[in-house]
């Protein structure tokens, strides 16, 4: 197992001195209370994004070794550099319509201009992650499937909505009655925001199937081998999760270098996670996981769909979706209790 999480760890050491340094470069003594955030910002981010662990896997698993290696090499760099740091720089350069090198500028010399502008964000950026995340969500339980029921009274009713773009038109509903609760000065960026959600999710997902199939045939396996879109698609969803988490963060740190080292950690186990899972086969061992965590994912988009509106603490996002992975980890144990023979065993 160390060996999926040697560069997790080498990259929370380098990231524990980087802050060291950092704090005392900024304000001596605050050194130890700066390395207590970092660590509190790596574990919320494992918290919020575990689910996002599990669905990687899913779709890492559909595709070529190549495509993997660059999934978790470029991937985490663009995961690291252009979601948890460069993106929240880029949504404030457009609001406060100053260059990026100034807008970097403004997050390291005047936190609080630079969380005003961030602030203003919030609510248009987490309505198109909230969309995008219960599209996610939802296209693992609507319509005919095959996967292991771990709530069936709830899968059974989602099983039977088998219409053609139902995921989007439920997602559309949901965004209809947002609509509803919305202050008048937000409401046309938060619903634009959401629509575009859908609608990226139903291009992507829709390219992805495309370039399944088309592989499909020329691979003797028969097995899908996604490549290119099957990278954006899981980048995408990388972003959709890292949201909640980036703009949250800014509620416990100030510090954009700080909350950046802190949610760089919290990615590399995320993806060293996701490693794991593929390696390890662990979702045919455990096989009511993929149900939990689309469960939790729905979850995580409703609470987004919330916040546009009214606060709900990072705790309190992370706990439900640990409650729910954690309960659908739990009952696939027991289930293999009961039929020791007959689920696929982990790769040791």
């Amino acid at each position: 197992m160390f060996k999926h999480f040697r560069e997790s760890i080498i990259v929370t050491i380098l990231g524990f001195i980087a802050a060291w340094f950092w704090a005392a470069h900024i304000e001596a003594g605050t050194e130890l209370k700066t390395l207590f955030i970092v660590f509190f910002l790596s574990i919320l981010e494992v918290t919020l994004s575990f689910d996002n662990a599990v669905v990687n896997a899913v779709v890492l698993d559909k595709m070529t070794p190549k495509w993997q290696h660059r999934f978790l090499t470029w991937g985490i760099i663009i995961a690291v550099f252009g979601v948890r740091f460069l993106l929240p720089v880029i949504i404030v350069s457009i609001f406060s319509r100053l260059s990026i090198i100034k807008t970097v500028h403004m997050a390291l010399e005047d936190v609080t201009q630079y969380t005003h502008y961030l602030h203003l964000a919030h609510a248009p950026l987490v309505a198109f992650g909230g969309s995008f995340l219960l599209m996610v969500g939802l296209s693992y339980f609507v319509g005919k499937n095959n996967h292991h029921k771990w709530l069936p009274f709830i899968e059974n009713l989602l099983e039977k909505i088998n219409f053609r773009f139902s995921n989007a038109i439920i997602t559309s509903l949901v965004i209809f009655i947002l609509q509803f609760f919305l202050p008048d000065d937000i409401k046309w960026s938060v619903i634009t925001s959401a629509v575009t959600g859908v609608v990226s999710y139903e291009v992507i997902h829709g390219l992805c199937g495309f370039m399944e199939k088309k592989q499909e045939a020329s691979i003797a396996s028969g097995a899908a081998k996604g490549g290119l879109m099957m990278f954006i698609y899981l980048e995408t969803i990388d972003a959709s999760f890292s949201l909640d988490g980036v703009l949250g963060s800014f509620a416990i740190s100030k510090d954009i270098v700080v909350i950046a080292i802190g949610l760089a950690i919290g990615a590399m186990f995320v993806r060293s996670l996701t490693l794991l899972f593929v390696e390890r086969k662990t979702l045919n061992q455990y096989i009511y996981l993929v149900s939990g965590a689309h469960f939790a994912i729905i979850s995580l988009a409703i609470i987004m769909f919330i916040s546009v509106f009214k606060e709900v603490n990072e705790i309190i996002t992370g706990s439900i979706g640990l409650l729910l992975v954690g309960g659908s980890f739990i009952s696939s144990l027991i289930e293999n209790k009961k039929n020791p023979d007959k689920y696929v065993k982990r790769i040791e």
